[in-house]
Order: structure tokens, then C-alpha cells, then sequence
């Protein structure tokens, strides 16, 4: 994956910005090689580069600060939340300062009676829940790594997670935030009722990957918890089929908390790491529904309706709270241990979910053809889909080839109608895939916006846009403040 080149200049000035940094946040600078290393990738590890200095700042005034300096210097700033991407959004360069948000961890509000809470954006996913679950309220957006993840890197992508399909995906979730732009300027979008009237400023900093500004707080919308919820587990004898099950349910008309798939690789891998219980098939879906106890009964009642019309090989309905646990606990672990298995590389497209079972015979004859593994496991109920490439990085040339797949299927999940990401992000995983997607005129609006909020490009450089483009729209701005 290629990367712009470091700024010798920023590099011979390296003592002199640390030295500045010190001054801007006392005590929250990291410069020495060994400590910087930490910060050299994400969660996409494949793609690594230790920054310049790393700057872990604890309020508005201190980001803002740092950002000052960076801007006055023209150093590259890139934000970094829990390091969780999967896409490569944080990872530096080598003339970068990285800005973690990991101690602007604190609630600051919560109202039940205006169903918000205000944290900021160093708190995990997780524990935002858990802030309000004994006021009986929880936060709806839950990635698969919620215990880790952080507020501001869920908001930097648009992130989503299994319960997304009813309650949507964090933009859906989010009120309004307090950014600090790149010349140090502090600006308020939204707030507890939401963006005003006129331009969606926030929508536009929802999912915008760290290219507009650092936030340095959050206001979320909290909802009251349902009055109860059940999952079912369904096995099928084909992956094809448990999609064409996924549309029926969804054509029907009902609306489920959420509709897991996994397929037998990743079943077979977390049944030797979790040992949840699962059946012996192809495919299996964890259909959840929520509500009262007749209302649960009727959405299951239609559901196992429409599954038997596919001839399910199992169905398997929750009777108690740790029977849904169970049915739960190798999903929540596909991903660890999907880990078992080797080296992986999780893709994030989406699709309408009607081309389920197409795309689903697609991935299996693409992976056949290659020889790569491919596992899936996502969330089918809004078609986000999340191949798993197995692949050797120690093997020569299967990083590579494994690109190459991913790249296929991506632009497979763009052909039948669907996008490149879902909740993973672009980064630069899928930097060069954009053009898949967009036209030159659509890119060109987006980087004009990029333009208004960050004129130098100095935020998070090499990420989201081709790099050429990205490159030269960099290129054509002043050095200097």
C-alpha cells in the first residue's frame, strides 16, 4: 500500500515541533522511537509506519493547542481513537503527529428526561451503555468490537453493528459534537435536539474519517431499553439459501433487532474457540426480536413461518437469558476467532439484501477460483457484508493476492448496487477503490468540502481519497501558515 512520501523538512524540525507540542500540552507527548511504535498501525496491521510524535491530550483547550502548533508548522495531524480500524484509518506518516483521544474519556451529561448523554470521544462504546443501563437506557450502536472501540472512532466511520438494522447506525444515534479544526478553531454542531435548520454540518462530520477536524466531545441519543428481547438461531444447508431467507423476512415486512450470518468456516471456528453449541450446517442466522412478550411471540411466530419455507436444518428459539447468551457467544466471538484460523483481512461492503444469495454463490466461486479462503460473517439484515480473506503474511505475494480478491468483491458489492463500506470506513484500504464507486465529479464535491473545513490537507493525510488526488490537492496548497 503506498504512502506519501515524509517531508524532510517537517523531519529536520522534528526536536524543535516536540519541543512546541511540550509547550502546547504539558505531560501528554510521546517522541521517543521505542513508545511511538505503539502507535504505528490499527487494526489493520498488514500497513505499518511509526509517526513522528504521538499527543494524548485531556481537554478542548489542549487539542486545540496541539492543533495550532501542527498548523503553524504544517506538520500532518492524524486523530486516533482506540485503534480498532479496519480499514487503515490511523495510520500515520512518517512526518505525522498523532493526536489520541484515549484520555477524553469522561461523561459529561446525561438527561433521561432529553434521552442524551454527553461523553467524550476517548470513551469506549460499551461503557456509554453501561453509563445508563441502571437509569434503564442504553446507547443502540454496537460494532463487534464495543468493548474496545471508541465514541470518536465510531463517529469518524459511521460505524454500525448488529443491532443497526432497527436503530440504525451512529449517524442515526448522534445529536451533536464540539471539533476542534485544524487551525485550532472550536466550533459546536448540533446539539441536544440535533442539527438546525439549513446545512447538515454534522452529517457531513459524521463518517468523515478524520479529514474535517478532532472531536472532543459527543452528544448521543439514549434510548429506553425494550421491554424484552429474544433471539432465534436457524441452520441451512447453503449459504444461498439463508440469504434468500434473510430478503423473505425482510420483504415480509417485519423489522428484527437484528439478522446475523455466519457460514460454516466461521461456525467450525467458533465452536473450537467459544464452544457456543452451534449446528452442524452450511449457514445459520441469529434472528433477534424485541418487545413484549405477545409481541415477541407474534414477530417470531411469522418468522419461523417464513424460514420453514426454506427448509431450515434447525431452529432453535431462546427459552431463557442464558440460552440467548449462548446463541449470541459465537458471534460475538467470530472475529477472535476467526484469528485462529491465520492472518485475515475483513472486507465491509454492502449490499441490497435482496442480492444476497447472488453475491453470496459469487464470493464462494471467487474464492474457489483463487484458492483463498473466504469466511462471512456481517450483519444480513441491512446487507453489510464482511468477508474474511484468510491469507499467510508470511508468504510471499499472499498479501498481495488477497488485495486483489478483496478488491473483486468489492466491486462486486458496488455492480449489484450496493457501496464499498457499510461501517468500517474507506482509510486506505479502499482509497483506491473509491473511483469503483464515484465519478470525477462526485470525488471532486467531496474534496471541495474537505477544501472548506481543511484547506492545507493536513488532516489525516492519504486516506479516503486515490492518492494522486489527494497528493495533488496537498501539493497545490502553501506550505507555510
Amino acid at each position: 500500500m503506498q504512502m506519501p512520501r515524509p517531508d524532510p523538512l517537517i523531519l529536520s524540525r522534528r526536536a524543535q515541533i516536540v519541543a512546541a507540542l511540550e509547550r502546547a500540552a504539558p505531560g501528554a507527548v510521546i517522541h521517543d522511537p521505542a513508545e511511538t511504535r505503539v502507535y504505528e498501525c490499527d487494526a489493520l496491521s498488514a500497513y505499518s509506519c511509526p509517526p513522528l510524535a504521538v499527543v494524548l491530550p485531556r481537554t478542548t483547550e489542549e487539542v486545540s493547542a496541539i492543533l495550532r502548533v501542527c498548523h503553524a508548522e504544517g506538520v500532518p495531524v492524524v486523530p486516533r481513537g482506540a485503534g480498532t480500524s479496519l480499514a487503515g484509518g490511523s495510520m500515520p506518516t512518517e512526518d505525522a503527529v498523532v493526536v489520541g483521544i484515549a484520555r477524553l474519556n469522561r461523561v459529561l451529561e446525561i438527561s433521561t428526561e432529553d434521552r442524551l448523554i454527553r461523553v467524550q470521544p476517548g470513551r469506549t462504546n460499551l461503557s456509554v451503555t453501561q453509563a445508563v443501563d441502571g437509569l434503564g437506557f442504553f446507547y443502540a450502536p454496537d460494532p463487534s468490537s464495543q468493548l474496545a472501540c471508541a465514541i470518536g472512532g465510531n463517529i469518524g466511520m459511521n460505524s454500525g453493528g448488529a443491532h443497526c438494522l432497527k436503530y440504525g447506525v451512529t449517524t442515526n444515534n448522534l445529536l451533536g459534537v464540539t471539533m476542534v479544526m485544524m487551525d485550532g478553531t472550536v466550533v459546536e454542531l448540533g446539539g441536544p435536539m440535533g442539527e438546525a435548520n439549513g446545512l447538515d454540518l454534522l452529517g457531513v462530520v459524521c463518517g468523515s474519517e478524520g479529514q474535517l477536524g478532532i472531536l472532543t466531545e459527543a452528544t448521543l441519543r439514549i434510548l429506553p431499553k425494550p421491554a424484552g428481547a429474544r433471539p432465534v438461531l436457524i441452520g441451512f444447508d447453503s449459504s444461498e439459501v439463508a440469504g434468500a431467507c434473510v430478503a423473505d423476512i425482510i420483504r415480509a415486512g417485519v423489522l428484527p433487532v437484528a439478522i446475523e450470518f455466519m457460514d460454516r468456516p466461521c461456525i467450525r471456528a467458533t465452536e473450537e474457540f467459544a464452544h457456543p453449541g452451534y449446528p452442524d450446517c452450511e449457514a445459520l442466522l441469529i434472528v433477534e426480536v424485541e418487545g413484549t412478550p405477545r409481541e415477541i411471540d407474534e414477530q417470531l411466530a411469522l418468522i419461523r413461518d417464513i424460514a420453514d419455507r426454506h427448509s431450515p436444518l434447525e431452529f432453535r428459539e431462546s427459552g431463557s437469558a442464558e440460552e440467548s447468551a449462548r446463541i449470541w457467544l459465537g458471534r460475538k466471538s467470530a472475529f477472535g476467532a476467526m484469528g485462529q484460523m491465520g492472518d485475515y483481512m475483513c472486507l465491509d461492503g454492502t449490499i441490497p439484501v435482496s442480492a444476497l444469495p447472488k453475491v453470496l454463490g459469487e464470493i464462494a466461486r471467487m474464492s474457489a477460483q483463487t484458492g483463498m479462503p473466504v469466511a462471512n460473517v456481517f450483519h444480513a439484515g441491512d446487507g453489510n457484508m464482511h468477508p474474511l480473506i484468510i491469507f499467510d503474511a508470511n508468504k510471499p505475494g499472499d498479501l498481495e493476492r488477497c488485495e486483489a480478491l478483496g478488491a473483486d468483491i468489492l466491486r462486486l458489492c458496488v455492480e449489484v448496487g450496493g457501496c464499498l463500506t457499510g461501517e468500517h470506513g474507506v482509510g486506505i484500504e479502499k482509497r483506491d477503490l473509491m473511483s469503483a464507486q464515484f465519478g470525477p465529479a462526485d470525488m471532486e464535491a467531496q474534496m471541495r468540502v474537505k477544501d472548506a473545513f481543511d484547506p492545507r490537507w493536513l488532516l489525516n493525510p492519504a486516506k479516503v481519497f486515490p492518492l494522486d488526488l489527494s497528493e495533488s490537492r496537498r501539493e497545490g496548497r502553501p506550505n507555510a501558515a
